[in-house]
């Protein structure tokens, strides 16, 4: 099929027209200051500047880590930003071997058990914080199922929560005192747990925007490679671009033109191992890519699709990269099998267009499906067929269609964001009933707005009680689908537990919810038009984000950037050799670089510790 010259019924082509304007600059120098503000005003710069290259000695020099080890420097940005915000200026970071002193103070007393130095930290701007508490007031979900499911006990477990009944407003432990812990050998072993960085994770989410590339049409797509080394977007001019991740700045690697695009690129899907992808628009075939090497080789998979006009909405690769699921207009999903290179599946399965597809766990043996008919439905690949497909059960309780479905990864639970403003959790173990189904087609066979282009109606701003047979664990509200599909997504385990459920929003925000209580944890402002796509990096705080304002946007906790000055470090002088046990128990060699403030504070607290071994000693 050719390039579709019109415009097709499940895209808008228009800007956003409710948006959120950027966070606000700081402003600039008062020439009514006095001295003494100014002299405060250089330390606090020269105290963040030496932080933030501290933090990058600590992070470069290091290959490609195992699964566990980038957790690592996660846990040491912690620290920097921690010293950084509060008035303490002495604490240890310790990293493979190394350790380091941060801070000028020469003061040898100890204080570790003051709680309140690291509780604060960085808020947006006045006005976007109370637009942040006004959501929050009207926002009150019930949690009774919430509380009392296996989700909400896992999620502790992983976050290393107590198992009773955890509320928002407790307050969280005290970043400088778990350092302290560790320092004296009480925290049951010589670093931190996966618990520990989940605890801790929760002070330190993203609060700060910076701006990774600008385009000349509207971003649609956006996601990390399963390692997080790599970036891909996809832009309504076509294109396709991959930027290394690694550093202060993505680079871009790589530009590709797509092939036989109507209206805009509207999915991407990494292969497991990284190597390729997959794309797909208004058209017949959707297309593999190989990313790596010097050909930009591209390979149209036919899908046969028996309609005039047909587009798939979403794919996503089997675990082991053999299989392609996809979900398209008019009700159907297809499968394709890369080894044979053949459509191996056509399924009718839904009364509506089916806007998003998901494998369940890492077995790529259940798939999930959502659509335009509010229904979300689960299958059995390994029972699938075209002459009889039936699912082995669905789950209804939305009342308009389904944008996006995210799997948790444990076969079991799911989320699904929804045109009727809502993102459900939801438990496969729990169907719904018929008399369920029945009503949430009622609801949505009810519904006479189009929410490409008109407003959101009374009925889902203003939160309705749930319908009958509606068997959802949780339901999370205060952001806006509009406009297309936007997705919503589980924040990654490794780094903390997967306690967040975050979502673009047709306003410009992106919304990071608490999965435990149903509140917004934090409401990020900066961007002019819908926030259509987000990504959480696998192992650091960081979520990219691409909007039809035309930015790709990453966002971290402020502070982890600060002060890096790569032209301090461009001569062979700033590097030395570093010695640092591996966790086999030997040793290695690797390249650092140099920074004499750094050196002199290991000096010093090598001659601290021994004080305190010897003090203990007397004692």
């Amino acid at each position: 099929m050719g390039t579709s010259n019109s415009q097709p019924q499940h895209s808008m082509d228009g800007d956003s027209s409710s948006s959120s304007g950027p966070l606000s600059a700081d402003g600039g120098s008062n020439s009514n200051a006095n001295s003494s503000s100014q002299s405060q005003s250089q330390s606090q710069s020269s105290r963040s500047e030496r932080l933030g290259r501290s933090l990058r000695s600590l992070v470069e020099g290091y290959s490609t880590p195992r699964p566990l080890q980038p957790l690592q420097p996660l846990i040491d940005m912690m620290m920097l930003s921690a010293a950084r915000e509060t008035d303490r200026a002495h604490f240890v970071v310790r990293r493979r071997g190394r350790r380091l002193l941060l801070g000028d103070d020469e003061d040898d007393d100890d204080d570790d058990d003051d709680d309140d130095d690291d509780d604060d930290y960085d808020e947006d701007d006045d006005e976007f914080e109370e637009e942040f508490s006004k959501i929050k007031s009207i926002n009150n979900p019930e949690t009774k199922v919430l509380d009392e499911s296996e989700f909400s006990l896992m999620t502790k477990m992983n976050c290393g929560l107590k198992a009773e009944r955890y509320s928002q407003h407790d307050k969280p432990p005290s970043v400088m005192k778990m350092i302290a812990q560790r320092e004296e050998g009480m925290r049951g072993g010589s670093g931190f747990t996966s618990h520990d960085f989940s605890t801790a994770i929760h002070q330190f989410l993203p609060n700060d925007m910076t701006v990774e590339d600008r385009y000349h049409h509207k971003a649609f797509c956006g996601t990390y490679s399963q390692d997080g080394n790599w970036f891909l977007t996809a832009c309504q001019d076509r294109k396709l671009r991959l930027y290394r991740t690694s550093g202060k700045k993505f680079t871009l690697l790589r530009k590709i033109s797509a092939r036989d695009v109507g209206w805009s690129i509207l999915d991407t899907a990494f292969s497991p191992d990284g190597s390729s992808c997959v794309y797909s628009s208004w058209s017949d075939s959707v297309y593999h890519v190989r990313l790596f090497g010097d050909s930009e080789s591209q390979d149209a998979l036919q899908l046969n699709p028996d309609l005039s006009r047909f587009c798939v909405f979403s794919l996503v690769f089997s675990q082991d990269g053999q299989e392609i699921l996809c979900g398209a207009n008019e009700g159907t999903l297809y499968i394709y099998d890369r080894f044979s290179n053949q459509r191996i599946l056509k399924i009718d399965g839904h009364y509506g267009d089916v806007n998003t597809v998901a494998y369940a766990d890492n077995t790529s043996h259940i798939l999930y499906s959502g659509s335009d008919d509010g229904l979300c439905k689960v299958w059995d690949r390994r029972t699938l067929s075209e002459t009889d497909p039936k699912p082995v059960g669905i789950l209804a309780g939305h009342m308009d269609g389904i944008t996006y479905i995210e799997p948790r990864g444990d076969g079991r639970h799911f989320l699904s964001n929804s045109k009727d403003q809502t993102i459900k959790l939801w438990d496969v173990r729990s169907f719904s009933s018929e008399d369920g189904q029945e009503e949430t087609r009622k609801a949505v066979g009810s519904n006479h707005w189009d929410y490409r282009w008109q407003k959101v109606p009374a009925k889902f701003r203003n939160p309705p009680p749930k319908l009958k047979g509606d068997t959802s664990v949780m339901t999370y509200r205060g952001h806006s689908v509009l406009q297309t599909l936007i997705r919503c997504h589980f924040s990654p385990i490794a780094s903390t537990g997967q306690r967040y459920i975050y979502t673009g929003c047709a306003q410009g925000r992106i919304f990071i919810f608490d999965a435990l209580t149903g509140q917004p944890a934090k409401i990020l402002f900066g961007h002019k038009a819908c926030v259509r796509d987000v990504s959480w990096h696998p192992y650091k705080p960081e979520i990219t984000s691409t909007s039809w304002d035309t930015i790709v946007a990453r966002w971290h906790h402020r502070g982890w950037y600060e002060g890096d000055d790569d032209d301090d470090y461009d001569d062979e002088d700033s590097l030395r050799v570093m010695e640092s046990s591996d966790s086999s128990g030997g040793s290695q060699s690797m390249w650092v670089r140099r920074n004499p403030r750094r050196e002199e504070g290991e000096r010093r607290c090598t001659a601290r510790l021994k004080r305190r071994r010897d003090n203990r000693g007397d004692n």
